[in-house]
């Protein structure tokens, strides 16, 4: 960090280090391309979509996937610049060299997270209050005044908190009896305490993350144990749950009838309570009615008959995802310990200068590290893992505002309103993983495989203590210097992680005690009309 104020002759990026590293990542953007595509498709309610937000609602969350998939080809750049011996390697021991490298990664991330704080305060919510002007006496000019008039209000949310933090009071950064850690914050803090403009940046994106770890804690926490049971319990028999569905619309009636049979089928003579209740038996009748469709549809679907042939896959599946879960909280717990145990305290934002507790993601990453791209495979695994985790989450508990349920997420019966919702919240969660990976991972996202070369001349892996000698990736530099100076957004962060292992217990005793799922879970609902329920039968 300190070293980029050496000016030096720079040398040429070998061609081998820049295939490996941006071709990767642009095979890692259409492949993320292609996966929001085929899952905003496979959620879009074709009834009522429209091209624009289906659109926006791929571009937005390939986006944001982009931003937490950088972070091992910034890994990946650093690691590379040093040999096994802790040597820097002839190409990359010029000062200016290393600092043209990571240049070119910070202003990638600049540009990934400057278009999802566009998408978020603009985009979204424009195209969003655009659908929500179509009429029939509407033209597209009306339409879109419409909607940039609600925007205006997500524009001026925007200003203020730039406003806010480009004026927002920053922690001094040490002075005296520093270590080699806090001078180099130090040094960064004293940067970006002179650039106003990025301060308002970093604050922006705290504030943004700063709710993402709310839908972290609730959706992710609660789908990370629940989504991989589901797997493994699997679904109720569809021929067993029709019958059930037969039955209990059989003893509705019963009951319908039992309410009539005392007043001799005269309704004018219904007292209140049981018109009420004869109503609310009709009702469930049609609700059973409608099951009944759908589950006699299903039983006659080849997928329903073909069950059998990927219900071993389903069970694998579910015990891989029990295994992540367990090595996600294993590796969140050691350094959440570690942090409380060991870290600069609630100032500093609980920063960890050194790992004292083994973390099994870290050392993980680190060993696969040595098979380019194995550890960007691993990654991103943790990373889907994490993301279907929170989409599992979301069509459990769906989506609230002021403790109103606005939306349901569901296979081809999600309204475009809903798809950018579930957009928002899903930009607002990866924002709040990329921060947490740093915990689950906090040497990797560090300094990689780096080794540097100690006083007894033995190679010793790089660490934040022993920074001399070590280049820290850009992802790091930025999240450590944001949170030290702005150390509220890090206290929060670093509790958010203790919710969130709270919420993954909680999960847990849920999935232990609930019942199989439906058949047909997501098909049918009260709120649905017979039209929706047409279209559903015939997907």
């Amino acid at each position: 960090m300190r070293a980029f104020s050496k000016k030096t002759k720079m040398a040429a990026l070998p061609v081998s280090v820049e295939v490996a590293s941006w071709i990767t990542f642009a095979a890692a953007f259409v492949v993320t391309l292609i996966f929001s595509t085929w899952y905003i498709l496979g959620y879009r309610y074709k009834r009522h979509s429209e091209c624009s937000s289906t659109f926006t609602a791929i571009l937005a969350l390939s986006v944001s996937f982009l931003t937490v998939l950088i972070g091992p080809i910034d890994v990946f750049l650093v690691s590379f610049m040093k040999n096994d011996d802790g040597e820097f390697k002839d190409w990359a021991e010029s000062n200016v060299t290393r600092h043209h490298i990571q240049e070119t990664v910070l202003y990638c991330y600049y540009a990934l997270y400057g278009c999802l704080t566009l998408f978020v305060f603009l985009i979204i919510p424009f195209v969003y209050f655009y659908y929500e002007e179509q009429d029939e006496n509407t033209n597209i000019k009306s339409r879109m005044c419409g909607a940039l008039k609600y925007t205006a209000c997500f524009i001026f949310v925007a200003v203020v908190l730039l406003v806010i933090g480009a004026f927002v009071p920053l922690k001094k950064p040490p002075t005296t009896n520093s270590t080699s850690f806090e001078n180099d914050l130090a040094f960064l803090a004293n940067e970006l305490r002179d650039t106003r403009g990025e301060t308002a940046l970093y604050f922006t994106v705290g504030f943004l993350t700063l709710i993402g770890f709310i839908c972290l804690v609730f959706y992710t926490g609660f789908g990370m144990v629940t989504f991989p049971a589901d797997l493994i319990k699997g679904r109720k028999s569809t021929a067993v749950e029709l019958d059930d569905v037969r039955s209990a619309t059989e003893r509705s009636r019963q009951r319908r009838r039992a309410i009539r049979r005392k007043y001799k089928d005269k309704d004018d003579r219904l007292s209140t309570r049981d018109r009420s209740r004869i109503d609310s038996l009709q009702d469930q009748e049609e609700l059973l009615k409608r099951k009944e469709r759908h589950l006699e549809d299903l039983q006659h679907r080849c997928c329903s008959k073909c069950s059998f042939l990927w219900r071993p896959f389903e069970i694998i599946f579910g015990v891989v995802g029990c295994l992540m879960a367990l090595l996600i909280f294993t590796s969140l717990l050691l350094t959440s310990l570690d942090r409380a145990l060991h870290s600069l305290g609630l100032k500093t934002g609980y920063i960890l200068p050194e790992r004292h507790l083994p973390n099994p993601i870290d050392m993980l990453l680190l060993f696969s590290q040595q098979v380019f791209p194995l550890d960007y495979i691993i990654f991103a695994a943790i990373i889907l893992y994490l993301f279907l985790a929170s989409i599992a989450g979301i069509e459990r508990i769906g989506i609230w505002f002021c403790c109103v349920k606005m939306y349901k997420i569901r296979a081809t019966h999600t309204k475009p309103q809903a798809l950018l919702f579930l957009c928002m919240i899903l930009i607002f969660t990866v924002l709040a993983i990329n921060t947490m990976m740093y915990t689950l991972a906090p040497e990797y996202m560090s300094y990689g495989n780096q080794k540097y070369i100690a006083i007894n001349n033995s190679t010793e892996q790089c660490t934040t203590y022993e920074p001399e000698d070590c280049v820290m990736t850009i992802a790091a530099s930025l999240l450590t210097t944001s949170v030290f100076m702005l150390w509220y957004f890090g206290a929060v962060y670093y509790w958010a992680n203790w919710a969130f292992l709270a919420m993954v217990l909680i999960g847990l005793l849920v999935a232990l005690f609930k019942k199989r799922r439906s058949a047909i879970e997501g098909e049918v609902d009260s709120d649905d009309t017979d039209d929706s329920d047409d279209e559903l039968l015939h997907v």
